[in-house]
């Protein structure tokens, strides 16, 4: 799980090479708003049980907070406070007028029914009303979260309000405000951070080697874009294992094997192996997009990867990082790699503002061109300072809000 402690480090990190005030780096240490609550809901079978929620905004100097709400047995405080500061530097370091939130529920998706995960839902969504809106917080899909779970969140908005309020949350169907190239938007945005490594290395990527930890939205879209690039996807896991076919999987099948409630362990044409074993196969872009801290002090010495493309959330351990810079390995962190989700969200919001809906060939040249700019600029700090990828990340994103901060004052 995400650790606030880490992210304040990081912070710490930054403000030390931006040699940031230490009044302002007191304000970013610490989360705007917090909330938690404690709601019952009615099961199945008659009977209550009370859930623990949460909604923490970071920072809202740049525009109103952003962020997704996840639903998993772990999420608490720390988690939230820690997710809601690295989406902040995510919507900084692209450039986009978001601050940074993020939600949760404790809770265990797969043992809901349809009605329970309703029922929690809406509960859930009314207990939070108090700090999302268009204008204020607007929540999107995250872990064990997904688009009919973003329609009920407005759907109970927008009746507390009267009228529909689509701009409430992103991530939603088409058919009530959701955005072409939304699903897609994260996975399609670690393909594009990859070619841009690629290309920042003079590697070619015609047959380069890819391995990719966590084939859910993230890594199965990140992997089908890759392979149709020319790279020779080599290596995927899910939580059940994972496959390695060193002559190349064959992607699709992967995805309709899935699909059909299938198994990466299961898959036929390949060899075994643990969740963890793909991101030691030696390859030449590696593409974790699964939990937190998978890559650690521990196995980093293993990684034989060039170029690490982070598609989930703090991937790396700090001591991992260090082994990485020793082993001269091309990290692109995960507040650029995975910003692909934040940044069409963006999108869909302005689309729901103006009422006035684009079509995807051009949404995912935006986004192509937002992260193309941002890779640009980390590069060139990171060259500049002599620092890495991470840190030189850190110091866009963190210099962005502190501007943001300094242009507003302190009130009153």
């Amino acid at each position: 799980m995400a650790s606030y402690e880490a992210a304040v480090r990081e912070l710490e990190v930054a403000a030390k090479l931006l040699d940031l005030e230490p009044d302002l780096l007191a304000v970013l240490r610490k989360p705007k708003r917090e909330l938690m609550v404690h709601f019952p809901v009615r099961m199945d079978g008659g009977h209550l049980e009370v859930f623990t929620g949460y909604r923490v905004q970071h920072n809202i100097a740049r525009g109103p907070a952003k962020g997704g709400i996840r639903y998993h047995p772990e999420v608490n405080l720390d988690e939230m406070r820690a997710l809601a500061m690295y989406m902040t530097w995510k919507c900084a370091l692209v450039n986009i007028p978001f601050g940074g939130a993020k939600g949760g529920v404790a809770c265990d998706r797969h043992t809901l029914s349809l009605g329970e995960l309703e029922r929690l839902t809406r509960r859930y969504a009314a207990e939070i009303a108090i700090m999302i809106g268009p204008e204020e917080d607007i929540p999107a899909p995250d872990m064990y979260t997904d688009a009919q779970i973003m329609g009920w969140i407005m759907d109970t908005y927008s009746m507390h309000r009267g009228y529909s309020i689509p701009g409430v949350v992103t991530g939603k169907p088409l058919s009530i405000g959701g955005s072409l190239g939304r699903l897609e938007a994260t996975g399609r945005g670690c393909a594009y951070a990859a070619r841009l490594a690629a290309e920042f290395l003079g590697m070619p990527l015609e047959g380069t080697r890819v391995s990719v930890q966590g084939f859910g939205n993230v890594g199965s879209v990140a992997a089908r874009l890759v392979q149709q690039a020319g790279c020779r996807v080599i290596a995927a896991s899910d939580s059940s294992g994972g496959v390695v076919n060193l002559d190349g999987l064959d992607v699709p099948g992967l995805i309709q094997h899935k699909q059909k409630g299938g198994k990466l362990a299961d898959y036929a044409e390949g060899d075994k192996v643990g969740p963890a074993d793909v991101l030691e196969v030696p390859c030449d872009i590696l593409i974790p997009a699964a939990m937190e801290n998978q890559l650690c002090e521990a196995n980093a010495p293993r990684v034989k990867a060039r170029i690490i493309i982070e598609g989930a959330n703090g991937p790396t351990t700090p001591e991992a990082d260090q082994v990485f810079d020793s082993n001269g390995i091309f990290v692109v962190p995960d507040i650029l790699a995975n910003t692909g989700g934040v940044i069409v969200s963006y999108f869909e919001w302005v689309q729901n503002l103006q009422e006035f809906f684009w079509k995807e060939e051009y949404i995912n040249l935006q986004l192509r061109e937002i992260m193309k700019g941002a890779f640009r600029e980390v590069t060139r700090i990171a060259r500049e300072r002599n620092v890495n990828n991470r840190a030189a990340a850190h110091m866009l994103a963190v210099h962005r809000v502190a501007e943001a901060v300094r242009a507003r004052g302190i009130y009153p």
